[in-house]
């Protein structure tokens, strides 16, 4: 008797990823669901592909005008030609997923429903004018945009970062709610691109909360400098309204004082949530809140229903998404066989296309104040990209990097603000989870020599353990 999974939300990467593993098991009859319109999945449409493509294009001009040996008129960006780019280039990666979830259905123990599924009891969902009882559940249906609850705030036109991707035309000043990874990547866009005059209004007393205290300092430093931004920390809006033109106005408390800002758009930028406002979840035994998935992907409340992607809460990164997608189809057939279940537990890995791509912010691993919360015995090295000859030549000398060791020469963590972090993060992603001892690391000449600066912290690291 085959096992019936239900997929709930089969287009993104999380639930393409749980299709893909169990469509080829014979035992398995799946049923895949997504009502998404085209559909294709938030990193396709609305994340971390189109963005990249608009900040590309911003990223050369702002090359352009930062580089001293460049004479003439700056260009502008045509920024209808940016999304029109941007919209052909994400239809086709999206068509593409379609695509793949529309071959997985041909086969004869997978149906793919495009409609919205409910659930109505547990482990009971109602799709398409249908009752559907599974063997399990897989729940992917990802996330939304988080408003802050400003009092007003549902008075006023909000725009938020896919409003952003898809716009043409941006008013002359603007209010941005969040310096998070959102805000990071799309602010210098609005100024650069679009030549916003922008405010920023940021909940915590610091920038890029996960690294040690000087990337945060140096990366707000660059965006006061190079974009020229207003950026208010420690500030939280109290009120906002529309004034008679039809821009916004906010009250905004900073750090105790009273400001208020006046502009004619108001953006939101303050991360996301769980999607998990039309599921149904009030007819079932869940409840979701912090902590309610565990390593297993399995949901408190029902072991056979496992949450999956941005809507678990976890972490809402792509790369994490496939492979917790993973983890739950391995540990649907060891539940079904009796067996022990896989814990999924990620190396901390994520990038910060911050400062137009050119200033990338990476963590790999453990920073110091990580390692030394885990109670871990280390040495560090830290080095300004100022002192490194390479990024003088591309111009590109701002930022620094910094390596954390442990005594016994494991590689524990990296972090990167400078020029091609994320692109070195994989480097180091590879010496952390194969806990490559950093005195074995081989000090070879080699080419492109962009990642001199990892060559400096490895020699830095490997002499303190002397």
């Amino acid at each position: 008797m085959s096992t019936h999974v239900a997929v709930v939300g089969a287009y993104g990467s999380a639930g393409a990823a749980v299709a893909g593993d169990l469509a080829d098991d014979p035992d398995i009859e799946l049923t895949l669901i997504d009502d998404g319109d085209p559909g294709g999945g938030l990193c396709i449409l609305r994340g971390c592909m189109p963005s990249k493509e608009v900040l590309s294009a911003a990223e050369h001009r702002f090359g352009a005008r930062k580089d001293e040996r460049l004479v003439g008129e700056v260009p502008d960006v045509d920024i209808e030609a940016v999304v029109e780019r941007k919209n052909d280039h994400t239809s086709g990666f999206a068509q593409h997923r379609r695509d793949a979830i529309a071959e997985l259905a041909e086969q004869e123990n997978v149906e793919f429903i495009h409609d919205t599924a409910r659930f109505v009891d547990d482990r009971v969902l109602e799709v398409d004018g249908r009752r559907i009882e599974p063997d399990y559940v897989v729940i992917a249906t990802g996330s939304n945009v988080a408003i802050p609850p400003i009092p007003g705030i549902e008075d006023v036109p909000v725009q938020t970062s896919a409003d952003v991707l898809d716009r043409t035309e941006f008013g002359d000043s603007a209010i941005a709610l969040g310096l998070g990874y959102i805000g990071l990547e799309l602010v210098p866009y609005l100024t650069e691109a679009a030549d916003v005059d922008l405010t920023v209004v940021e909940a915590l007393p610091e920038v890029l909360e996960e690294a040690d205290e000087p990337f945060g300092e140096e990366l707000l430093a660059y965006y006061r400098e190079h974009f020229d931004v207003d950026v208010l920390l420690d500030a939280e809006g109290t009120s906002v309204e529309q004034t008679d033109d039809g821009g916004v106005r906010m009250t905004v408390d900073v750090g105790g004082d009273t400001r208020t800002i006046e502009a004619d758009e108001l953006f939101a930028f303050t991360g996301r949530e769980p999607a998990l406002d039309r599921l149904g979840i009030e007819n079932t035994s869940l409840s979701p809140g912090e902590d309610w998935v565990s390593d297993t992907m399995q949901a408190a409340g029902d072991d056979r229903v496992f949450v999956v992607g941005d809507v678990n809460g976890r972490e809402p990164i792509l790369h994490v998404a496939k492979e917790e997608g993973f983890t739950a189809a391995e540990n649907v057939r060891r539940l079904r066989d009796g067996d022990s279940l896989e814990e999924y537990e990620n190396v901390h890995h994520h990038v910060i296309f911050s400062g137009l791509g050119v200033l990338p912010y990476a963590r790999v691993g453990h920073s110091v104040e990580s390692a030394e919360a885990a109670g871990l015995e280390f040495v560090t090295a830290t080095r300004d990209a100022s002192s490194d000859g390479v990024f003088k030549t591309k111009d590109v000398a701002d930022g620094l990097a910094r390596l954390v060791v442990g005594t016994d020469g494991t590689v524990l963590g990296y972090q990167g603000l400078h020029y091609h972090a994320d692109v070195m993060a994989k480097t180091m992603q590879l010496a952390v989870e194969m806990e490559l001892d950093v005195r074995e690391i081989p000090d070879r000449a080699y080419h492109p020599t962009t990642p001199e600066v990892l060559d400096g912290l490895i020699g830095d690291t490997a002499a303190k353990l002397e």
